[in-house]
């Protein structure tokens, strides 16, 4: 498994002058199942949205975008001593599933103690090998460590599964980790083409356009626009601290990053223009799912970024 990337970033003021690169794998805290953003089966194309769960507690960190740095580029079960462990390793097709996972300790035992950051202790994402079917749950932990993710129904393939923490107890405490495994949902897997890469896209009625160039291992900004019939949209609400939750997909290998806006939140209008700062470090097609919030409902976009 590679771990040499460094994808993963939680929000807190950042010392360097000038245009600091963030590139975050969340960590999050202990949310519902019920309170995901899980896209069910969503293809490329950009027209699926979900609910959002109300009641957001507040997070550690500072301002929106401001984050430090973390190891890895998820594409591990195992870091620094910690592994992310489950039963699982298939999943029933077309209907909604639970995936029951464990985060382990140096020491062996079950990681109980999470920090909180962008309100919540975990937050779980699934991908489709071909880079469909996104989804990001706020999975529930019990007592004994056992998280329970919540899975909207998954159309046959090959799927990685991301849990994104950082422990606030024992050796790893305050770092950020990103691990996954892959589970297998049986049928037949029709692989649906990566569309090519463009600076827009449509998600119920909305058209989300993104302005960037960026190159591989070097910092660009990156800003997002979002307008409905012609207008500008300036009602965004605040959705786990930011104006807009934004995540990458790497194509080939699904490598995970997160970009979180740098814009402050100030209030419940958001909006239309969102700046992120980006090092994406590979070159290649990143697949883009920004998920932002209006009148209580989440929406997903998804766009084909090309990184030269």
């Amino acid at each position: 498994m590679v771990t040499s990337y460094r994808f993963t970033a939680r929000r807190r003021g950042l010392a360097a002058a000038g245009a600091a690169a963030v590139l975050a794998l969340t960590s999050a805290a202990c949310g519902s199942s019920s309170d995901s953003s899980s896209m069910p089966g969503m293809g490329h194309g950009s027209k699926s949205s979900a609910s959002s769960s109300p009641g957001a507690s507040p997070s550690m960190g500072g301002m929106p975008g401001m984050d430090h740095m973390a190891s890895g580029n998820g594409l591990s079960d195992t870091q620094d001593g910690y592994r992310l462990t489950s039963k699982e390793a298939t999943l029933p097709s077309g209907k909604q599933t639970a995936y029951r996972f464990t985060v382990t300790g140096p020491d062996g035992r079950p990681v109980t103690g999470f920090a909180l950051d962008q309100t919540k202790r975990m937050h779980f994402y699934a991908i489709r090998s071909d880079l469909t079917g996104f989804q990001h749950i706020h999975p529930t932990m019990a007592a004994d460590g056992t998280w329970t993710a919540g899975v909207s129904s998954l159309p046959p393939g090959s799927w990685r599964l991301f849990a994104s923490f950082t422990p606030n107890t024992g050796a790893g405490r305050g770092k950020d980790f990103v691990l996954s495994r892959t589970v297998t949902v049986p049928g037949n897997a029709a692989r649906t083409p990566l569309p090519a890469p463009a600076t827009s896209t449509q998600a119920d009625g909305y058209t989300v356009t993104v302005k960037g160039e960026p190159m591989a291992g070097m910092a660009h900004p990156l800003t997002v626009s979002i307008t409905k019939d012609g207008k500008p949209v300036t009602g965004l609400e605040p959705y786990l601290d930011t104006y807009a939750h934004l995540t990458a997909f790497h194509e080939g290998d699904a490598a995970f990053a997160h970009l979180h806006p740098t814009t402050k939140v100030t209030g419940d209008h958001g909006g239309p223009d969102l700046t992120f700062h980006a090092e994406l470090p590979v070159s290649g097609n990143w697949r883009l799912f920004l998920q932002f919030q209006i009148g209580g409902k989440l929406h997903t976009a998804a766009l084909t970024l090309r990184v030269g």
